[in-house]
């Protein structure tokens, strides 16, 4: 039978093909606490393949690995930056021929974006459960396709990345704030992203600087097909494929298949009207003074030393070096019913 792996050990089994396989990164967040229940989870169920990968240049091994087993489903436990780095290997690595398995996703990181957007919240446990009795049957019902966001450019970008929520500009410096002053601390996600939101306002609706405080944003310019250039300071901006953003709202997307874009400039009462109206429902359905929302197959992204962040892994531009993304082929995802 299919035992679980541990860091890539060999696979051993009867011959019986796994339904599903599951990706797990001990080092996520949720794991240092889950990961001997979902081990234990995967000893009881031969139906199951368990791969557990350490750091992210092992991804590639455990893909071609998968590969060869060729699951019904593909279950990815880690945060958004796991997912990233799999979707990644799926996507440029071509090991499953072009047939790749639809991709599930556990809410195991920290802000767990991705699995929210597919339905998967609460115990991992639970939802490897719930997966693993969807995959007895037609998954069709449970599938949907998603659009990706393709990366390239910048300093340093070897090879197109493979993700589905972009953050930049302002927002890219709250998540990085967020990631190395407020986590740190080893307080609970909730309380975390309170504190984080806390000094957002102090800096930037009242203005105060500190050393504590997430710094200023940098300039950029933002380039588009379907329009002109849009350049200045921007407390927000967010490329994404996906439903469910980062404010629990969504910006109404007219155009399938599109990169859907929000830029909010670094005026105060812009960045208050437009979390207002995410938090309505209304985003994207009137225009607001300073806050560009737009739908497109290319965005450039220019600036010095300006950094962003694509599900979790941060790239920087600089002068000469602009951010490209693009539309990525379509993935299938298995999204869970809430």
């Amino acid at each position: 039978m299919p035992e679980c792996r541990a860091m890539g050990g060999e696979a051993k089994g009867t011959g019986l093909r796994p339904r599903v396989a599951l990706l797990s990164n001990p080092r996520s967040t949720g794991n240092l606490a889950q990961l001997p229940r979902i081990r234990a989870f995967c000893d009881a169920h031969p139906d199951l393949f368990h791969y557990e990968v350490e750091h992210s240049w092992q991804i590639g091994e455990a893909m071609a690995t998968i590969a060869k087993i060729g699951p019904k489903l593909l279950v990815v436990n880690g945060g958004d930056g796991t997912v990233q780095a799999a979707l990644t290997e799926m996507v440029s690595g071509d090991h499953f021929g072009g047939r790749a398995p639809p991709v599930a996703v556990l809410p195991s990181g920290k802000t767990n974006l991705i699995a929210l957007d597919l339905g998967a919240a609460g115990d991992p446990v639970a939802a490897l459960e719930r997966l693993l009795a969807v995959a007895q049957g037609d998954l069709s019902p449970h599938t949907v396709e998603r659009e990706l966001i393709a990366l390239t450019g910048g300093e340093g970008a070897s090879r197109p990345v493979i993700g589905m929520f972009l953050g930049g500009a302002g927002l890219a410096d709250i998540m990085l704030y967020c990631r190395n002053r407020i986590y740190p601390l080893g307080l609970p996600n909730g309380i975390s992203h309170f504190l984080t939101a806390v000094a957002v306002i102090v800096r930037q609706v009242f203005g105060l600087h500190a050393s504590f405080l997430p710094p200023a944003a940098k300039p950029l310019s933002i380039q588009m097909k379907s329009r002109g250039p849009i350049q200045g300071k921007f407390s927000l901006l967010m490329v994404t494929t996906l439903e469910k953003l980062l404010l629990s709202g969504d910006i109404g997307a007219h155009r399938a298949g599109q990169l859907k874009f929000v830029a909010v400039e670094e005026k105060p009462w812009s960045l208050i009207r437009a979390i207002a109206a995410s938090l309505r429902g209304r985003l994207g359905r009137h225009q607001l003074d300073g806050v560009h929302i737009e739908e497109a197959d290319e965005i450039e992204i220019d600036g010095d030393q300006s950094e962003v962040i694509l599900d979790g892994e941060s790239f920087r531009a600089g002068v000469g070096k602009p951010i490209l993304l693009k539309r990525a082929a379509p993935l299938a995802f298995v999204k869970l019913a809430a």
